[in-house]
């Protein structure tokens, strides 16, 4: 449901209170005062930090509300500016709204914690279903209410409402603080803080359980910066917040801990607050990870640990082909440094050795959570490996370059680059071992590359994206073919293509004719290949609505002919190309882009 839905706007609501003008060079915080949205959405698909703060310290949030600008308003509120009340930005954003319909806006919203993505969402999972954080988080929520902002951070499919807990990658450390256990992951806690991956190579090298005896020590801060580390999601009590700046100093996130000093002068200056009674227990304040750095952000942490354990995987496969059934003494100094990068896993692909952590793995892919569960007690592969060697498993039918592809993503979200050659195999691998985020990964990187291949090549492309269910790829190659359809219908793949599809509806009652109202929420499911490719060349075609139905005739009548066309192709005396309609040479044409027909 919209979050709109529950509230009462009438349509002249969504008039600005403020005259409207154009900033087409202006910044988030012009754009945001001046009602631009359309210079608003440019920067904020550009990467704008949402929650940046200007030189009077003021969030672009804030001025929307202050102008009155409804659209601009929601616009940030659904990129993630925080708008919660007893927050210094989102009370001030709650003040300053000139009127009603803009309030009425935030109070919808401030329900709402922004979304997260991918892999903040899968670690944030892994970290409370862990059986002791679990535990925390039931008791505070029963504790503050059901209205407690600790629901907002419970995951989706809760293990407390009767999935076992196990199922997720079980902790290897457990932290005593006032006496109540925090169960986190090594590689987690060392990627993030360069406190935690000195100690847990030092001191707690060994240790499962480490206790704290330090009063000032609050668990409440420590979970929040531990949860912090998984989700790159702050959500911390006003009363917390100096004790966890504390303890980031200490852990030396530096980063994290100027904002928390800088929240904490707001709060001591909103006098306002005094007058309210809540107390600071409930207040809250939320920090998103797009306002620090992005060397501070968890992916980019994540891929420095990448970087490190597929050095160390080179350096093991080099020091296992060398083995002749004893390691020297060297070999052996050499393994022993392999443990700095905290690998508790390796992965062998086409006799290649790949150093990896399993809460990553079975964090982001189903697969592999279900196989580490029922792995516990034996180790794949031993015979082959050193002792005291790393639990192994090993993967078949897969390419040593398409794994490493795939656990680029598991760790960072993202894909550097891909080869065409490769995206079938990476649309299996994504299939096959349940990542579906990664065909998005995977098309968004292979777009701008389709945009150079053949017409036959797109033919290609649309039945792989087609089987995959890629739907971004699918749909750039039926626009493109809906926008040069007589230079496809020239192409012999195109006509060979028509073959092999399902035939287009004949039953007009299935066939759209009407187009759909812009904004419109449309059917998700995919549907016949040539039904869609009917309905976008109606679109770039223009026809009025009262001839839909016979254009669409006659553009089934033209596939007919095609099909008939590509039949004769197949058979052997068949010679040269033939126009579908006449028996002539199709003209040559030059493809057009999706979006650039005229009329």
């Amino acid at each position: 449901m919209s979050e709109l839905d529950e509230i009462e706007l009438e349509a002249e609501d969504f008039h600005s209170s403020l005259p409207l003008k154009k900033v087409p060079y202006g910044d988030v915080f012009e754009a945001s005062r001046a009602g631009d949205v359309d210079r608003l959405r440019y920067l904020l698909e550009s990467g704008v930090n949402v929650n940046a703060r200007d030189q009077w310290d003021s969030v672009a949030l804030y001025y929307a509300c202050l102008a009155g600008h409804l659209d601009a308003a929601r616009m940030l509120l659904e990129s993630g500016a925080i708008c919660s009340e007893h927050t210094f930005d989102g009370d001030r954003c709650h003040y300053a709204a000139l009127n009603l319909k803009v309030r009425k806006l935030l109070k919808a919203f401030e329900a709402r914690p922004p979304p997260l993505q991918p892999l903040q969402a899968a670690l944030r999972d892994t970290f409370l279903s862990c059986t002791a954080n679990q535990a925390y988080i039931n008791d505070q929520s029963n504790a503050f209410g059901a209205n407690s902002h600790l629901n907002s951070v419970l995951p989706i499919g809760n293990p407390s409402n009767g999935e076992s807990s196990s199922s997720y990658c079980p902790p290897d450390i457990v932290f005593y603080v006032q006496g109540r256990p925090l169960e986190a992951h090594r590689v987690i806690l060392a990627a993030r803080s360069p406190f935690f991956k000195k100690k847990l190579k030092t001191d707690w090298k060994e240790k499962k359980e480490v206790r704290f005896s330090r009063e000032r020590l609050t668990y409440s801060s420590l979970f929040s910066l531990v949860h912090f580390f998984y989700s790159d999601r702050l959500e911390v009590a006003v009363d917390d917040m100096e004790d966890l700046v504390r303890i980031c100093r200490v852990c030396k996130c530096q980063s994290l801990q100027i904002l928390l000093e800088k929240e904490i002068v707001h709060q001591r200056h909103a006098e306002y607050k005094s007058l309210r009674d809540i107390d600071n227990s409930q207040k809250r304040f939320i920090l998103q990870g797009s306002s620090l750095p992005g060397e501070d952000r968890l992916p980019a942490a994540l891929r420095r640990v990448l970087n490190i354990s597929l050095t160390d995987s080179s350096r093991e496969q080099d020091l296992e082909d060398g083995i002749d059934g004893a390691l020297s003494l060297v070999d052996s100094l050499e393994m022993s440094n392999l443990e700095d990068d905290l690998a508790d896993i390796c992965v062998r692909i086409e006799k290649k050795i790949f150093r990896c952590h399993q809460v990553i793995l079975a964090s982001r892919s189903e697969y592999f959570k279900a196989r580490l569960a029922r792995m516990k007690d034996f180790l794949e592969g031993r015979d082959s490996l050193p002792n005291n060697t790393l639990l192994c498993l090993e993967e078949r039918d897969l390419s040593a370059e398409a794994f490493h592809k795939m656990i680029e993503f598991m760790y960072t979200d993202t894909l550097t680059d891909i080869d065409p050659d490769q995206a079938e195999e990476m649309f299996d691998a994504a299939s096959r071992y349940l990542l579906f985020p990664l065909k998005r990964a995977v098309a968004d990187a292979l777009l701008p590359q389709l945009e150079m291949v053949s017409p036959a090549e797109l033919c290609h492309w649309l039945l792989l994206s087609d089987m995959y269910g890629v739907s971004k790829i699918r749909e750039y190659c039926l626009d493109l073919m809906a926008c040069n359809f007589e230079t496809f219908a020239a192409t012999p793949q195109f006509r060979a293509m028509l073959l092999t599809l399902p035939p287009p509806s004949g039953d007009s009652s299935f066939r759209t004719t009407a187009p759909s109202a812009p904004g419109a929420e449309t059917n998700q499911t995919e549907g016949n290949l040539l039904d869609d490719l009917r309905e976008k060349w109606l679109e770039a075609e223009g026809a009025e609505l009262d001839r839909r139905d016979e254009s669409a005739l006659i553009f089934d009548k033209r596939l007919e002919i095609l099909m008939l066309v590509a039949e004769q192709e197949k058979s052997p005396e068949s010679e040269g190309t033939l126009d579908s309609s006449n028996g002539t040479i199709f003209p040559s044409y030059d493809v057009m882009k999706p979006g650039e027909l005229e009329g």
